[in-house]
């Protein structure tokens, strides 16, 4: 009885010994439930951060992107410290302020433009001297002031013209070519106080050396509004109306897209416009 007893314990002892050991080995880590954050993909919605992550694709632009998410091109802007007037980048990834919220603001039947656009420009905005053929893509466009063309399109003394100088008076009011959204309004070293204007179809009207603008970025504009009055700010020798009408990038003669004016528009031989240095 006393050798059974002896091996009871021992048996005890071995189990309890079997015990101890499994309770200090560390035991294998849980799965972590938290996945790696990873960069939101298009329109995918970053809820850290409150906002959604937009990867440019071809034919985007500002003003399409901030009808399409309910947001202002100025908010976007700022949110990725975008100049005005700045062109995207294919795969370029933008943030969009506003996030859920701001795509529940838009309507179920709003769209972007991007479907009915062009391939996206090209960085630097070069100058087309062959007459445009863009089929039903084109606007309606309209003179913006009426007066004699001082400075003609293309190759000048000096440099290359991006558009066409129409000579006006002072105050004369600046009239909107087409309707569109506002992208850019304020003051550059070249053109003054300047409007841009984004159009359907990947056009971009341009309105430069005014005395003062009446429309903001992200306004909506139509067909013959006044956004703003005739002047000779930035680098102007007289007063004038600076007009480029520019798609995905590339600047055309504007007169191959304006209808006849109401009276024979000739072109004085005269600089407007101080030669461009880019």
């Amino acid at each position: 009885m006393r050798a059974l007893a002896r091996v009871g314990r021992r048996r005890s002892a071995v189990v309890l010994g079997l015990a101890v050991v499994l309770a200090a080995t560390p035991s294998a880590p849980a799965k972590s439930r938290t996945a790696t954050p990873s960069v939101p993909d298009q329109g995918e919605r970053d809820t850290a951060a409150g906002v959604r992550v937009h990867t440019v694709r071809a034919g985007d632009t500002l003003g399409a992107l901030a009808r399409h998410y309910g947001v202002t091109v100025a908010a976007i802007q700022s949110a990725n410290r975008l100049k005005p007037g700045a062109l995207l980048r294919i795969g370029q990834r933008l943030l969009i302020p506003g996030g859920a919220e701001a795509a529940a603001r838009v309507p179920p039947d709003a769209s972007s433009l991007a479907a009915q656009r062009p391939p996206a420009p090209p960085l630097v905005s070069q100058i087309v001297l062959a007459v445009p053929s863009f089929g039903d893509l084109i606007p309606l466009f309209t003179w913006p002031v009426e007066g004699p063309i001082s400075s003609a399109f293309g190759r000048r003394r000096s440099a290359w013209h991006r558009g066409i100088d129409i000579k006006a008076e002072r105050g004369i009011p600046v009239l909107a070519s087409t309707g569109g959204f506002v992208v850019a309004s304020g003051f550059e070293r070249r053109y003054g106080r300047v409007v841009k204007i984004e159009h359907a179809g990947g056009f971009l009207s341009v309105y430069a050396h005014n005395d003062e603008n009446f429309v903001e970025v992200g306004d909506r504009v139509v067909s013959g509004q006044e956004i703003g009055v005739v002047g000779r700010t930035g680098r102007a020798t007289a007063h004038h109306l600076h007009f480029e009408i520019r798609q995905s990038g590339l600047a055309y003669n504007p007169l191959y897209l304006l209808p006849m004016p109401p009276r024979t528009s000739h072109v004085e031989e005269m600089d407007t416009d101080e030669p461009e240095d880019d």
